[in-house]
């Protein structure tokens, strides 16, 4: 596998084009928008696109998603369900937050416990709520990466403050979900830079075994 991160929007969305090197068969995580930026990386791959996944249904994330499954004529995988009233409202986000958005239908809706794959890669998904009701990650175990979109971060973890967003219930996907899958693994956040889950468990002020142990 090989992947490139392309940061997109202004609010520096960490956009993945990933790709499997056995087939050239590549995937978008999270396209929010900055649509030329991406496809010029994908040209510069030189590999195929074969699919679109998201992790969740915010502006940053998926904004312009559906424009681009459109325009080369590839699905869209994910997220889960409870993210569709997201995805219903993003004219109306794009236009609050100066990023341009249009709602779709996902070609497929991802539940706890489904796989996607990209050529010969296959990704677990994990559902993983509380900085939105549908949000999943993605986890491939061959190369130890995890694609995780807003649920954590180097330092930090997702806001909770949005619709339907639940702080205990982020803790409990984080602890239950991510952890399971070893302190090696290296992680993708929605923004920022990359980590491993070993180094946000030993130092994370919010989700770190410390951190844990004192609430």
């Amino acid at each position: 596998m090989k992947a490139a991160i392309i940061p997109v929007t202004p609010l520096q969305q960490n956009c993945t084009l990933l790709w499997c090197t056995k087939t050239n068969k590549a995937a978008f995580c999270d396209p929010g928008g900055d649509l030329d930026r991406l496809k010029s990386a994908l040209d510069q791959s030189g590999a195929q696109l074969e699919k679109i996944i998201l992790t969740h249904g915010h502006i940053d994330h998926c904004g312009q998603a559906g424009v681009l499954a459109k325009e080369l004529g590839v699905p869209i995988e994910g997220p889960h369900e409870d993210d569709r009233f997201w995805i219903d409202r993003l004219p109306e986000d794009g236009a609050r937050y100066g990023v341009p958005g249009a709602s779709f239908e996902s070609d497929r809706w991802l539940v706890d416990g489904d796989e996607v794959t990209v050529g010969e890669l296959t990704f677990s998904v994990h559902h993983c709520p509380g900085h939105t009701p549908g949000h999943v990650v993605f986890y491939n175990a061959e190369s130890q990466l995890a694609l995780v979109g807003d649920v954590l971060f180097k330092g930090s973890i997702g806001r909770t403050d949005f619709p339907r967003g639940n702080h205990q219930d982020l803790l409990d996907a984080i602890t239950t979900k991510l952890w399971p899958l070893g302190n090696d693994t290296r992680f993708v956040p929605g923004h920022g830079p990359m980590s491993t889950f070993g180094a946000e468990r030993a130092s994370n002020p919010f989700v770190g075994d410390a951190a844990l142990q004192k609430g």
